[in-house]
C-alpha cells in the first residue's frame, strides 16, 4: 500500500470584497424610499396663497416643525397623531400644541392656511397656538410661478 501524502493547499487571504449583494440591496432600498416617500407627505389639501417672500430660518433644524392646517371651510388640522385628516376644534389644537410644545419647547409651529379662507380663521388658529404657549408663529406659502414673457 502506498500511504499517500495529502498536502494541504492554503488559500490565499482575499484581497477583494464583492459589492455586488451591497448594490442590490441598495437598488431595492431606493426603489422602496421612491415608492414610500410620497406616501409619507402629511397634512390636508390645502391651496397656499402665493407670495414672494424670503424663506424663513428655522432655528434648530433637526427639530420636525409642527404644522397646523385651516382648510378653505376653516377647518383645523394639526400634523401629528394616527388621525391627521380628521378635523379638530380650536379647542384640541390648543391641547394638542401645548401637549407638543411641553415635550420640547422649541419646536416651530408653523400655520398652511387655505388662499381661499376667511383671514379670521387664521387669526383664531394662531391666537390658539399663542395660548398653549408657541414663543412664535409662522405662515407658510407659496412661491408664485414665474410667468413666462415678462422679465
Amino acid at each position: 500500500m502506498a500511504v499517500h501524502k495529502q498536502m494541504r493547499h492554503r488559500r490565499k487571504p482575499m484581497g477583494e470584497i464583492n459589492v455586488v449583494p451591497y448594490i442590490d440591496v441598495m437598488l431595492v432600498l431606493l426603489i422602496i424610499f421612491m415608492i414610500t416617500a410620497p406616501m409619507l407627505t402629511q397634512g390636508v389639501k390645502v391651496e397656499l396663497p402665493e407670495v414672494e417672500a424670503e424663506p424663513v430660518e428655522m432655528p434648530d433644524e433637526s427639530t420636525e416643525p409642527l404644522i397646523v392646517s385651516v382648510d378653505a371651510d376653516g377647518n383645523f388640522y394639526i400634523g401629528i397623531g394616527d388621525r391627521q385628516e380628521d378635523p379638530i376644534t380650536a379647542e384640541e389644537l390648543m391641547a394638542k400644541t401645548a401637549a407638543v410644545l411641553r415635550r420640547n419647547p422649541k419646536t416651530p409651529v408653523l400655520v398652511r392656511g387655505d388662499s381661499a379662507v376667511d383671514y379670521g380663521y387664521i387669526v383664531v388658529a394662531m391666537a390658539k397656538l399663542k395660548e398653549a404657549g408657541a414663543p412664535s408663529v409662522g405662515l407658510l406659502t407659496q412661491q408664485p410661478e414665474p410667468v413666462s414673457g415678462t422679465r
